[in-house]
């Protein structure tokens, strides 16, 4: 999660909060849509355990047709390994598993290399829509 510092009609600086990504600082174009690999800035659509709308950056892992897949807790994307989906929280917390299948359209699998990472591996981020995403993000710093 991060913390928006400033905003223009076409660009976002963000400060991260959370130990997910490596970098501090990211910048979000929000005239520009990422490839599969890149960084994707989206709002938190739920209400806990974040606030509604809080800013997010994560790597865009999957896109609209690909095939996510699980064996037992470990998250595939066509194939390629993302991630294992943890039981619950480092508070506590029980996760409930992220969807699997094809990924619909205007949809998308997102992700990060951290074992805490709250992504599409779990219900509560699930795939994100066309509608949460605000652009690419670049580290600033």
């Amino acid at each position: 999660m991060v913390g928006y510092l400033a905003v223009t009609k076409s660009y976002l600086l963000t400060i991260n909060l959370t130990d997910s990504l490596p970098g501090t600082i990211f910048l979000i174009d929000k005239r520009a849509f990422p490839s599969e690999g890149e960084l994707l800035a989206f709002r938190w659509a739920s209400d806990w355990p974040y606030p509604k709308g809080s800013i997010f950056v994560k790597r865009l892992s999957g896109l609209p047709g690909a095939i996510v897949s699980a064996q037992g807790s470990r998250y595939f994307v066509n194939g390629r390994e993302i991630g294992i989906a943890k039981p619950q929280s480092k508070t506590g917390v029980v996760l409930k598993p992220g969807p699997i299948g094809a990924i619909p359209p205007g949809h998308y699998f997102v992700s990060a290399d951290h074992p805490d990472s709250l992504d599409s591996r779990y219900a509560l981020t699930g795939w994100v829509a066309d509608d949460q995403i605000l652009g690419k993000a670049s580290r600033v710093f």
